[in-house]
């Protein structure tokens, strides 16, 4: 195999790994957000009393 060969393997296989994670990061974003919006999600307040978000 060629160097110039190898380099545009390496090239392409970069491309494929940083759209794979970009995939990931977006999914992960969207399940955060989503999480973060549930209504179900409650806080504590100042004397412990459990009060909706």
């Amino acid at each position: 195999m060629g160097p110039e060969l190898h380099l545009q393997m390496i090239a392409h296989r970069t491309t494929e790994l940083r759209e794979q994670a970009d995939n990931y990061r977006l999914a992960r974003e969207a399940q955060e957000d989503k999480k973060d919006h549930s209504p179900e999600k409650r806080r504590r307040g100042l004397f412990g009393k459990i009060i909706p978000a």
